[in-house]
């Protein structure tokens, strides 16, 4: 009796330690080297750049990244904190690598980029962050089933706080607020080149996103097409509607995608592809239609778009992430680079 009680009472203790993160009961927290040797190992260092690779090394510095969750392939999500040297902003971006990223036959490979955004505050987190949505685990199942690239995922916050009374940031650099703008574009793409062994050309880079993020991935891509080729937008909006923007009338209109669109329209390139999705069901109704009228009116030329409206689905991660691997995913990776050496 007494070892039985005894067995209890420590089964009991490890799953309150590991409840609580106390090491040894969780690797959470510990370093995460994405294919590096960890501080203090010796060998396993990258191949040196080739300037005529596709791919390309890392750059460096390299960040610290601490594991976050643990797959059951064994692959990590991990995080760090980003001090944006072009942004100003400070914040968190989790990252995640397929475990093809340490398969032997890939060690020169670069691997292609989606930065994921999510809705709602997306602070202090990022829902995308290995929680149950199954973000991670689907896109290595989509590869395996030859639906989409090996991703390397990105997932930083996407306003620098909280959405109290309505306020966000539209992904935007709006005058006199935290640059969350130049921190998606910039500073989250330099991030991942300094610590990643990825692609040179936008060919290797896109972004996904819901709701808000959805609105911030299509603005994103066609205000920089020379960066990233491609987007997920699942119910985004398509005009920028933060009430920050009030007194900035022309830098708002600069961040409309339907301007850009017709910008790029008129330049007559470089292509972008951008797949849509929206639920039959999401709360706004207005979602759906609004949708559908912007792909009518500058889905052409080298804007080419898709639409899937996902039967049933509501205006939440849960509907997006299965209703990209039934088409978004394979339209965007169709068009994508990698992995490439």
């Amino acid at each position: 009796m007494a070892g039985v009680s005894f067995l209890a009472l420590a089964g009991t203790a490890a799953g309150v330690m590991w409840h609580f993160e106390i090491p040894p009961f969780t690797d959470k927290g510990k370093e995460v080297s994405f294919g590096k040797p960890a501080a203090g190992a010796k060998g396993g260092a990258e191949a040196k750049q080739n300037p005529n690779s596709k791919a390309l090394m890392p750059t460096g510095p390299a960040a610290e990244f601490k594991n976050s969750m643990t797959l059951g392939d064994g692959t990590h999500v991990a995080v760090t904190v980003l001090d944006g040297k072009k942004s100003g902003f400070k914040g968190k971006v989790w990252v995640w690598a397929p475990k093809e990223y340490n398969d032997p036959k890939f060690a020169k490979s670069g691997f292609p980029v989606l930065i994921a955004l999510p809705g709602g505050a997306g602070y202090p987190n990022n829902y995308w962050m290995g929680t149950d949505l199954g973000l991670q685990t689907s896109i290595s199942k989509w590869y395996a089933e030859g639906k989409s690239k090996p991703f390397l995922l990105a997932m930083p916050v996407l306003n620098p706080s909280g959405d109290e009374k309505g306020i966000y940031w539209d992904g935007s650099d709006i005058p006199g607020q935290p640059k969350m703008g130049t921190w998606l574009t910039e500073d989250v793409p330099d991030l991942m080149k300094a610590n990643f062994r990825t692609i040179k050309s936008r060919d290797g880079w896109a972004f996904m996103g819901s709701s808000t993020g959805g609105f911030a991935s299509l603005k994103s891509v066609l205000k920089h097409p020379d960066k990233f080729k491609a987007a997920i937008c699942s119910g985004p909006d398509v005009v920028p509607d933060s009430p920050l923007w009030k007194g900035h009338d022309k830098e708002k209109a600069e961040n409309d995608p339907g301007t850009l669109a017709k910008a790029l329209i008129d330049k007559k390139g470089p292509e972008v592809y951008l797949a849509f999705q929206v639920g039959d069901s999401e709360n706004n109704k207005k979602t759906l239609p609004d949708v559908q009228k912007w792909i009518a009116t500058y889905g052409k030329g080298p804007v080419h778009t898709s639409m899937r409206v996902i039967p049933n689905g509501r205006h939440n991660a849960k509907s997006y992430v299965p209703g990209m691997g039934e088409g978004p995913i394979q339209f965007i990776s169709k068009v994508m680079e990698g992995p490439v050496e």
